[in-house]
């Protein structure tokens, strides 16, 4: 396994400036510090260094937040034509596009992604989003009726935003969550609190600048920063605010879910997963074992519908866990912006910890480690990628979402399907899984038996902006990406008048 720790290069002197100064947060039209003048630091995960620091808000912060938000949709943004909305949002779009460099280098600067994933990946991914939702913002529309009622009516429909939005956003994918959740608020005409993760924060507050470039008018989208117990919690019990989105932990899930109950607002939730990788026994090897391997250790296996259940056929087993091992002992750790990384490290000690934690549990109950199996170097917060055989149903390492590069793996010696999809489907998630084979029929007689938003198919981790993205079970509520997440920032109101 190669590790390199110290190949960095320098930072552009643009990134560092931003980086170096002194951060504020986005409220109303001006950049505010906290009101308690607290804050926290801004860690580096390949060498744990602080490399910033940022506002510590709380609760007095998203009063004045929600303030400029609820100003706003009772103003200007509700008085622009949707024509004009539209091309505030295509121009940020665009704006994005021209600060990828600035973008790229911040998101794998705190996050600790691979630069490439960010240049080449999340940052055009970002603004593609906004493109797209700005080519909805004209064709959000009711629809009219025919009354079964006697008499002379007409029924109409209208689609209305639901008002000030609060936005809860992880760090694993810290600018394309951004897209995906303010994106869509935005094109239904919404306001919007956004709090980015504590741990990523710098690539949202650039975004802020971005927006008041693009000429949006204040507190259309107010940026917070701070932790989730603080900012996170007084968002998602504020009387004034209308909706809250969340993606991150089950757990913390539920914790939103239960303050929102206070003005019942509405929630949506994009949660945990435990995605199987089926592959079935005439699958194409070699394109199974870098599909599956992709599925485990792409962004160090911190996505929520990482592939960390195999179920692969008993005749290809060994082949395709052989594979999957060498793969893994060839990538390239390293700091994210290294342009040599593969696989960065993950994005805190606790995360770290956790992670090794959940493998020794593995270890301990009996299973066999493949390959990796421990914290990489001891600079940085760096997991081998691991592979672990002999798993069983009951053990930590199946039933715990790990969010780290760690695949299990579990042979099966027949191909039915029944069974197959209730193995499958032995988890609280429902958010993504995958079937690897050359057959059809099994295809979509699988697909229709596992329970989860999404269903791959000789691919993993595919998202397009077109496609809604969301959770059976415990993986949440609401579906993000697509023309369904304008559902979720949307009210309908019936219209009935009765004609003299």
């Amino acid at each position: 396994m190669n590790i390199r720790f110290d190949a960095v290069p320098p930072l552009d002197p643009k990134v560092a400036a931003f980086v170096g100064g002194k951060h504020a947060m986005l409220i109303g039209s001006a950049w505010l510090p906290a009101a308690s003048g607290q804050s926290l630091d801004v860690i580096d995960p390949s060498n744990g260094r602080v490399i910033a620091q940022v506002p510590a808000g709380d609760r007095a912060d998203v009063d004045l937040a929600v303030k400029a938000a609820r100003t706003a949709i009772d103003g200007p943004w509700s008085k622009m034509v949707p024509a004009e909305r539209a091309k505030l949002i295509w121009k940020l779009a665009d704006l994005i596009d021209a600060n990828v460099d600035m973008l790229a280098t911040l998101n794998s600067y705190e996050s600790g992604k691979p630069i490439g994933d960010s240049r080449n990946g999340e940052v055009p991914f970002t603004a593609e989003t906004f493109r797209y939702y700005a080519g909805w913002v004209t064709k959000i529309n009711g629809e009219t009726m025919t009354i079964n009622a006697p008499g002379d009516w007409h029924a109409y429909t209208r689609r209305e935003p639901v008002g000030v939005v609060g936005q809860i956003i992880p760090w694993n994918f810290p600018l394309s969550m951004l897209a995906w959740k303010v994106a869509p608020a935005l094109a239904a005409g919404c306001t919007i609190v956004l709090k980015p993760a504590e741990q990523t924060p710098l690539g949202a507050l650039y975004f802020g600048k971005l927006v008041q470039d693009a000429g949006f008018p204040e507190g259309v989208v107010n940026i917070l920063t701070g932790f989730g117990e603080t900012v996170g919690a007084a968002m998602a019990a504020h009387p004034d605010i209308d909706k809250v989105a969340f993606t991150g932990s089950t757990e913390v899930g539920r914790l939103i879910a239960r303050a929102a109950t206070g003005n019942l607002k509405k929630v949506s939730l994009e949660l945990g997963g435990k995605a199987p990788t089926i592959v079935l026994g005439d699958a194409d090897i070699d394109m199974a074992v870098a599909g599956a391997s992709s599925a485990a250790f792409f962004n160090a296996g911190q996505s929520c519908g990482a592939g960390t259940r195999f179920f692969v056929h008993k005749k290809i087993y060994d082949k395709v866990m052989s594979g999957i091992a060498e793969r893994a002992e060839a990538l390239k750790l390293g700091a994210g912006l290294d342009p040599a990384t593969e696989l960065g490290p993950v994005v805190s000690q606790q995360q770290m910890e956790r992670i090794t934690r959940l493998i020794s549990e593995g270890r301990n109950d009996g299973a066999e480690i493949v390959t990796g199996g421990a914290r990489a170097g001891d600079v940085g917060y760096f997991v081998k990628p691991t592979v672990i055989s002999r798993t069983r149903p009951d053990m930590s390492v199946i039933r715990e979402e790990i969010f780290g590069p760690v695949a299990c793996a579990m042979p099966f010696d027949d191909e039915d399907l029944d069974r197959l999809a209730k193995d499958a489907n032995d988890t609280e998630y429902g958010l993504a899984a995958s079937i690897w084979t050359n057959n059809l029929g099994a295809v979509h007689r699988l697909a229709a038996k596992i329970k989860s938003g999404t269903v791959w198919v000789n691919c993993h981790n595919f998202n397009d902006v077109t496609m809604p993205f969301g959770g059976f079970k415990q993986s949440g509520w609401g579906r993000e990406l697509g023309e369904q997440a304008l559902q979720l920032y949307t009210e309908t109101k019936t219209v009935a008048i009765r004609l003299p």
